[in-house]
């Protein structure tokens, strides 16, 4: 054999060996992981059939082959129909010996950048969720007075005029409502982290919102039964999910459908604002085929009052950003019309943990 087999299994990134047809031969066990297909499944079938590169990249390739010279690709979004894409480098390379056998090796971006993105806007984030609970507590109680005023005026007025006294209460509440968002946000307790079981959770979201909001939709789940335990706060695991739920729902419109997929993906790792690096291979995917996010704020989805919905506060999708940081995993979204993805990563629990309890 004119490779190594031990050298190719123990590869750290993932890749795929195709013959001179594009047709796929071999795949590490880290290509496996990351595309969340089966070496059966892939070998024997074209490369781009099965791995969703999103520039064009046949032709080029073809040239690299031909002239046995390599080719990278810089900063494009890899998936499969398995998983959702991810930004990624990729390096086509020929291998020595063979005729037209090219090596394919995927490098997923290190999201260093994002995070300490995120880390910054936190930061705003915070200083305007604390500014807004500042005034939602002033604004409350003025409110209050205008309700009580407009309901004593509505008694002694026509009918005609009482529409608009009535107006003023029902709009009054809800301002107060909001503000109730508001705060609430803003005084959300520390997250309790214990080992939790990703599919239990999932289930009890599932089993509330296909009785509930999501009675409309079908549910389909897609579960990676070997999946480990990972570190959270149950309650607010569920809440998160539950919000994602809602939103997936009401983007189905009368009718659509909702997947719940889970799967192991070695390949995400993070480095934190404090220059930590953290694994978090447990993958939770919640995707629904409605129309996608508005394309002007799908970069913002995740910041407090921005909103895609009609009267949406824009605290939804930003409590499940705070939640999941706060467990110390992480939320990406993809989306384009027919298909939206929130993906939300998070760790395993460790060998050594040590949960404090008695």
């Amino acid at each position: 054999m004119i490779w190594d087999t031990a050298l190719w299994l123990s590869l750290p990134v993932p890749a795929i060996m195709v013959d001179a047809d594009d047709a796929v031969m071999y795949v590490n066990p880290a290509a496996e992981s990351f595309l969340n297909i089966s070496t059966k499944a892939l070998t024997g079938e074209k490369l781009w059939d099965k791995v969703m590169i999103d520039a064009p990249l046949e032709a080029p390739f073809a040239r690299a082959r031909e002239n046995s010279t390599s080719l990278f690709v810089n900063d494009v979004d890899v998936g499969s129909g398995e998983r959702a894409p991810m930004l990624c480098n990729i390096q086509f390379a020929p291998l020595q010996g063979s005729e037209g056998t090219m090596i394919v090796m995927i490098s997923p971006r290190e999201i260093a950048s994002r995070i300490n993105q995120n880390h910054s806007s936190g930061k705003a984030a915070k200083s305007a969720i604390g500014m807004a609970e500042m005034l939602a507590h002033e604004i409350k109680n003025p409110l209050a007075g205008i309700t009580g005023a407009a309901q004593l005026l509505s008694m002694g007025l026509t009918p005609e005029d009482q529409e608009m006294t009535d107006l003023i209460v029902e709009e009054s509440r809800r301002i107060v409502k909001l503000l109730e968002q508001v705060e609430q946000f803003g005084n959300l307790r520390p997250p309790v982290l214990k080992p939790v079981n990703i599919h239990d959770v999932l289930d009890r979201a599932r089993q509330s919102a296909a009785v509930g909001f999501g009675a409309h939709m079908l549910f389909v789940e897609e579960y990676d039964p070997s999946l480990p335990q990972t570190v959270a706060d149950g309650d607010q695991l569920l809440q998160v999910f539950l919000n994602l739920l809602k939103n997936a729902s009401e983007a189905g419109g009368e009718a659509g459908t909702i997947r719940l997929h889970t799967f192991y993906d070695t390949s995400l790792r993070v480095h934190r604002s404090d220059g930590t690096q953290a694994r978090l291979p447990l993958q939770v995917e919640i995707i629904d085929d409605g129309p996608g996010l508005p394309r002007e704020i799908a970069d913002d989805i995740f910041e407090p009052f921005v909103s895609g919905k009609e009267n949406g506060t824009g605290l939804g999708l930003a409590l499940v950003s705070k939640l999941i940081g706060d467990a110390g995993g992480w939320i990406s979204v993809d989306s384009v019309p027919g298909r939206t993805v929130f993906r939300i990563s998070l760790p395993v629990v460790p060998k050594d943990y040590e949960t404090g309890e008695d």
